[in-house]
């Protein structure tokens, strides 16, 4: 099986630097980014406007070497963790996925606001925020993960995963 994946957009964020940003979206609330889609994706944003977040999946394309054992930003006892178990960059696929506002939709710009990407970070693809569809309902278990929401949204990354 052969598969190709090839960026759609183009995120330009205010992240030129892999240290001192915000590591999930919850800690980029206030932070505006563009999408500038290829003009042969432009059809494609068509009723994309009438959601109000959307998911982001994207390239970390700084990662040089993925890892599968990691110590996270927000594992408060600094425990190595298996790289599935967490949301780092280092992934074998490098793959990155955020939920962020969709604020507005002009052309082939996507205007978005609450992201954490790096700048000129490729985007793979766009889809939107449904909550009937991904809502959880009852009890949901986040593992190993006990930083609070406060903490996560004060969280910024070191140089831990710039290597």
């Amino acid at each position: 099986m052969t598969f190709e994946l090839k960026p759609v957009a183009t995120i330009r964020s205010p992240f030129c630097e892999l240290v001192n940003m915000p590591v999930q979206p919850k800690g980029a609330g206030d932070v505006y980014a563009t999408i500038e889609f290829d003009s042969a994706y432009e059809e494609g944003l068509k009723d994309l406007e009438g959601f109000s977040h959307v998911y982001l999946i994207y390239y970390f394309h700084k990662v040089k070497a993925p890892k599968l054992s990691v110590i996270p930003f927000n594992d408060k006892t600094h425990t190595p963790r298996g790289v599935f178990s967490t949301r780092t960059p280092m992934h074998p696929n490098s793959l990155g996925l955020s939920v962020v506002e969709l604020v507005s939709v002009e052309g082939n710009i996507v205007t978005i606001k609450g992201v954490d990407v790096l700048d000129g970070t490729p985007l793979l693809d766009i889809k939107p925020y449904i909550e009937n569809f991904d809502k959880v309902e009852g009890e949901v278990r986040s593992g190993w993960m006990k930083a609070t929401k406060e903490e996560v949204r004060k969280k910024k990354s070191d140089d831990r995963f710039v290597h």
